[in-house]
């Protein structure tokens, strides 16, 4: 009879205190107000998580399936990217890139997106393999395409949907091999970013094979489009395998390529008395220099500079 009645009690007791003027619980509604608060903002992010990895992983899917409408569905009408280029200008290189390299395939890696409300970016790695055939003299040149490049997308959301309006190359290196090129190896490098109107030098390095001259040139490009093409100057590499090139990054607000063109070069008797040299390989190499337009709008003021200086608060 006792446990019962205290058992009776008990619940009287919580019931009264529940009921009571005097007990006072907002601080428990607090903390599962902000629980709910949590878990329903934890919904929203994850809701926007998957629709902008959705887009990348689209984007993946209609770039190997050669599917122009289908991509452009994911690019928003003003999309303009790093290099300038407008949304007509980027699909109609991406349709010339199909059509000369019509087995090409992408792979995407997504390394980090973040994202607000209406705004998201994507950092990813890319690269693409193809094949190529080209006639040179009286044979037919297998050559292999591979390129890598690390870029950022920019999502933004209009109406309901997720849509690419821009992207940032921050690096890039592509390479086309023909014939014996294709299993020498050769490196071009050249910084990724330079100011305008900065002097850099960009560094090819080829292991030449013992039984081959190995010649090559190094220009830059500016990226526009259409592309104009620079004359090049072929030299012997040197023994030590390295060529270098000193240029001026360009002042005209674009970004640039640093391309080398290899070739190798290789000699046979045929007669007695006469020998045969002839290309047995070539190679195209290009690496992206991001040029950083000059800010002309900056203000200095020298006279604060030198007073600075005397007080000792400059160096």
């Amino acid at each position: 009879m006792y446990n019962k009645d205290m058992k009776k009690l008990s619940v009287l007791f919580i019931a009264a205190l529940l009921l009571s003027g005097n007990v006072y619980i907002p601080c428990e509604a607090g903390i599962f107000s902000a629980q709910k608060a949590k878990i329903e903002q934890n919904r929203v992010n994850k809701s926007i998580f998957n629709a902008v990895k959705n887009v990348i992983d689209q984007q993946s899917v209609y770039t190997n399936k050669y599917d122009l409408e289908g991509l452009k569905s994911l690019y928003s009408p003003n999309f303009v990217n790093s290099d300038g280029f407008t949304r007509d200008v980027y699909f109609k290189l991406i349709e010339e890139t199909w059509k000369a390299y019509p087995d090409i395939v992408y792979y995407t890696d997504i390394k980090n997106i973040e994202f607000s409300e209406n705004y998201a970016s994507v950092l990813v790695e890319e690269a693409a393999v193809a094949t190529s055939q080209e006639n040179i003299g009286d044979f037919i040149a297998i050559g292999e395409l591979y390129s890598t490049s690390k870029c950022i997308y920019y999502l933004e959301k209009q109406g309901t949907k997720w849509l690419i309006s821009s992207e940032k190359i921050l690096e890039e290196t592509s390479s086309l091999k023909y014939g014996d090129a294709r299993y020498v190896n050769m490196e071009l490098s050249a910084p990724n970013q330079t100011g305008a109107g900065k002097y850099y030098t960009a560094t090819l390095k080829v292991d030449t094979p013992k039984d081959a001259v190995v010649v090559a040139s190094i220009n830059k490009e500016d990226i526009i489009y259409p592309q104009d093409k620079t004359e090049e100057a072929f030299r012997k590499v040197p023994d030590n395998n390295i060529l270098e090139r000193f240029f001026l990054s360009n002042s005209k607000n674009v970004n640039e390529y640093a391309v080398a063109s290899v070739g190798i070069t290789r000699a046979e008797n045929y007669s007695p008395d006469k020998v045969r040299v002839y290309m047995g390989g070539l190679a195209f190499i290009m690496t992206r220099v991001n040029v950083i337009p000059e800010n002309k709008y900056l203000k200095f003021d020298a006279d604060q500079n030198d007073k600075d200086k005397d007080n000792g608060k400059g160096k």
